[in-house]
């Protein structure tokens, strides 16, 4: 049987540079609307049906992802925790994507949104990690903002029951992935961005050989930079920054996504995100201001300024 590589001491970023690298790579996630609803992949000649869209973006997005990251993976190492990363990744890309196609770009999101509460459970009941109280701040206005969008989607305006559970399931997959990241975090940020993504897309190129579907030479192009730019690269910033805070935090920094992801929608007239959506937004943006901005400041004030994180011991 093999065991985790043992520890090893890594120079890690501050806190600020980690939640920077997180801020970074939510603002390149957020523009996974515009090339999903951009009408690249509608139309009566060259469209794909909806309920194949799904799975075939998360192919294509996976692949490209995976084959940038490449040339840049060194010494890739071996963990028993790759296996279920993969996995989670996987489901995480197919479930994300079906929604983001079967209900709105707003929906799709704020429903994965819910991904810090899988978090907190599996670190709490599983890692038995501790949770600052200050932690619990952002959840608590996430969990009002989503809960909001909940009750419309089902009872005032009911959605896609498709679109709305690939949601919340890609929620808890999400937070399952950014648990085996920090668990991974001594490992190249490339090596764990860019398996994932080849084994996601190893996993579904059976179903898409078998659908005939294949992308015109305008759509393998936005193909592309889906996979580079709004998937590969952030991925690798976000892995960088979990060596210098916990997987709790950068998952809720990472709510910045969800607010930006149906603004840039919106702003190029492809959907109007409903009243609700908005007012959701807003709880979850005041739990992060509340908690990273005033909190910190008055933390800070407290103890004199914060240090720099230097070493961590890492698995």
């Amino acid at each position: 049987m093999s065991h985790p590589t043992p520890p090893a001491v890594l120079p890690v970023p501050s806190k600020l540079s980690g939640r920077l690298h997180v801020v970074a790579a939510a603002l390149l996630w957020s523009t996974c609307g515009l090339f999903v609803k951009a009408g690249f992949f509608d139309g009566l000649e060259t469209g794909w049906p909806k309920e194949l869209q799904g799975g075939l973006l998360a192919f294509w997005r996976a692949l490209f992802a995976g084959l940038v990251l490449v040339p840049l993976v060194r010494r890739p190492r071996w963990s028993i925790y790759l296996v279920p990363l993969c996995a989670v990744f996987a489901l995480m890309c197919v479930t994300y994507l079906t929604a983001m196609v079967r209900t709105t770009a707003a929906n799709a999101i704020w429903l994965q949104a819910t991904s810090p509460w899988w978090v907190l459970l599996i670190s709490v009941a599983v890692l038995h990690e501790r949770i600052a109280r200050r932690e619990l701040i952002p959840l608590c206005f996430a969990g009002l903002g989503v809960g909001l969008i909940l009750v419309f989607e089902f009872v005032i305006q009911p959605r896609s029951v498709m679109g709305v559970a690939c949601g919340l399931a890609s929620g808890l997959f999400y937070g399952c992935v950014a648990i085996f990241m920090r668990l991974l975090r001594g490992h190249g940020a490339a090596w764990l961005v860019a398996l994932p993504h080849l084994v996601t897309a190893l996993a579904i190129l059976p179903w898409v050989i078998a659908t005939g579907i294949w992308p015109t030479p305008l759509q393998l192009v936005v193909l592309a930079a889906f996979g580079i730019l709004q998937m590969g690269l952030p991925y690798a910033l976000f892995i960088r920054a979990l060596r210098a805070i916990t997987a709790q935090e950068a998952v809720a920094i990472a709510l910045i996504e969800p607010m930006l992801n149906p603004f840039w929608v919106w702003l190029l007239g492809m959907e109007t995100p409903r009243w609700w959506s908005v007012a959701g937004s807003v709880l979850i943006l005041a739990g992060l201001v509340f908690r990273y901005v005033v909190w910190e400041l008055a933390y800070g004030r407290a103890t004199g300024g914060f240090k720099a994180a230097g070493t961590q011991r890492v698995p």
